[in-house]
């Protein structure tokens, strides 16, 4: 581990502690699947769901504080839990949120709906729905991305004809309207993995990165395919990783993926019971530790991986050239990590917590709330 995380300084975590600094930022009931982006004034935005409705809140004093939670919007369905739930991004004065849900009640009802607030989270339109076949996304797993031109993309897991492909749809009016979806991936065997989150990025230069578990030869390893006009069309897909995870099952671990201050790709997952970490050569993977449920940000000054030890488990952080990562919270579900485009600003993690048999919503900011 060390030779990867050589080039991060160590900012701001000779003051981390187990739990220093946490904020509890929602003890409703049900509180779930937080996400977090931060935008180019260092303004910190969150989601996250209870029940069938969608929340946000926001802090202006880079993470010491957020202001009330308010409810975004309300569905009859709303796909929340294991990696489900909404997704947001943050493009200059405008703030995108995602999430999958439908008219109806119960299960295997399911489109990508986005919400819009140009007032800083005050008001809200839509939605706008993405998929353009209807209930096509009803797995429930997406991911939104958001360039620096106010452009967003969204990416998930379709299910409009047999089998389960990769999809996208690009937005250049900030979440208002969608362009016709585009087929990103579908695997020769039929079906990529099946309950595996999907991951989107947006690097330098109009180039764009999409990330999803494959199943292949019954193998479930981590493929990711670049585009490099925005979105418009994909390279061919790409494996991750020097080795092949043979499983007989979906392991509900997606993974994620980021893109430095030099414009190079990072993405970290699962395979078996380790975490591993891959920046610039597809195939030079890293291996940071055991675990599960990772997820990655980046700035200028490097990479900051989380990850569960188990599910329900110990949150971990590696962002340092330390031998071992830190510890930030004793049992945690489902973390996310977001750091500032500017490099300067706070790194931020966020995770579901529970409290007296209740989930909380939790964050702590690892780098620069100062």
């Amino acid at each position: 581990m060390r030779g990867f995380f050589s080039a991060i300084i160590l900012i701001g975590m000779t003051c981390l502690a187990k739990g220093a600094g946490t904020v509890t930022i929602e003890t409703a009931v049900g509180a779930r699947q937080p996400q977090v982006t931060i935008d180019e004034s260092e303004r910190i935005h969150l989601t996250f769901g209870i029940g069938n409705s969608v929340y946000y809140t926001t802090s202006l004093d880079r993470g010491a504080t957020f202001g009330p939670s308010t409810e975004v919007a309300q569905l009859k369905q709303l796909a929340l839990g294991m990696r489900r739930g909404p997704r947001i991004a943050a493009t200059g004065d405008s703030v995108t949120i995602a999430a999958v849900g439908g008219p109806k009640s119960g299960a295997g009802d399911g489109d990508v709906l986005t919400w819009r607030s140009q007032d800083g989270g005050r008001t809200w339109k839509g939605p706008a729905r993405v998929n353009d076949v209807s209930n096509s996304a009803r797995e429930g797993l997406h991911a939104l991305a958001g360039a620096t031109n106010g452009d967003l993309f969204c990416v998930w897991l379709d299910l409009r004809t047999k089998g389960t492909q990769i999809f996208g749809s690009r937005s250049s009016d900030r979440g208002a309207t969608w362009s016709q979806n585009m087929l990103i991936y579908q695997s020769p065997d039929g079906s990529v993995c099946e309950c595996c989150h999907p991951s989107v990025v947006y690097g330098g230069n109009g180039a764009l990165h999409v990330m999803w578990r494959n199943s292949l030869a019954g193998n479930r390893d981590m493929y990711i395919a670049t585009s490099r006009d925005g979105g418009r069309s994909f390279a061919s897909a790409t494996k991750l990783g020097s080795k092949n995870w043979l499983l007989k099952a979906c392991p509900m671990d997606g993974g994620a993926v980021a893109v430095d201050g030099a414009g190079q790709l990072a993405a970290v997952w699962r395979r078996d019971s380790d975490i591993f970490l891959v920046q610039t050569s597809p195939a030079q993977e890293r291996q940071l530790g055991e675990g599960q449920q990772p997820w990655i940000a980046a700035d200028k000054s490097g990479v900051y991986a989380v990850w569960l030890e188990k599910r329900a488990g110990r949150l971990l952080l590696a962002a340092s050239a330390a031998d071992r990562p830190t510890e930030l919270a004793r049992a945690a579900h489902d973390p996310v990590v977001a750091a500032s485009p500017t490099g300067h600003g706070p790194v931020i993690v966020a995770w579901e917590a529970e409290e007296r048999g209740q989930h909380v919503i939790k964050a702590t900011v690892v780098v620069g709330n100062h």
